[in-house]
């Protein structure tokens, strides 16, 4: 049976192996939120890597389940929830809850691509993203 350490243990594993990768001037931590008080029983974990071109942005959506962003290179936009909008650069990180709104995510730049890697903690099957209209 899959349990939530087991899967949050994965999700460590793997954005430890890309903090690695990054050049980065010191050690220490460079993100850290609460979870939810979640059963992750029959949960999986999926890594994409999203791309963006110069001013480039997807639409509002949700995800079912956590949704760690890390940010690979460039800068991203981003609104989540009741949060304020925020532009993340490479090495930076930020936190999506289940059904949470993300109604910004883009490119911060109309110049230079941008690229993140989204962990996403979902039950086995569900859809990944929902779009919505607000």
């Amino acid at each position: 049976m899959t349990t939530r350490r087991t899967l949050l243990c994965s999700a460590s594993l793997l954005l430890n192996q890309v903090v690695k990768a990054q050049p980065k001037g010191g050690n220490g931590i460079i993100f850290e939120h609460d979870l939810p008080d979640l059963t992750l029983n029959d949960w999986s974990v999926t890594a994409l890597e999203v791309s963006y071109k110069p001013g480039e942005s997807t639409p509002a959506h949700r995800h079912p389940g956590i949704t760690i962003a890390y940010v690979l290179e460039g800068e991203i936009r981003s609104k989540v929830g009741d949060q304020p909008e925020k532009t993340y650069t490479a090495g930076q990180m930020f936190l999506e809850t289940p059904g949470q709104m993300h109604s910004v995510s883009r490119n911060g730049s109309n110049s230079r691509p941008a690229k993140l890697l989204a962990v996403v903690l979902t039950k086995k099957g569900a859809q990944l993203t929902t779009f919505t209209q607000g």
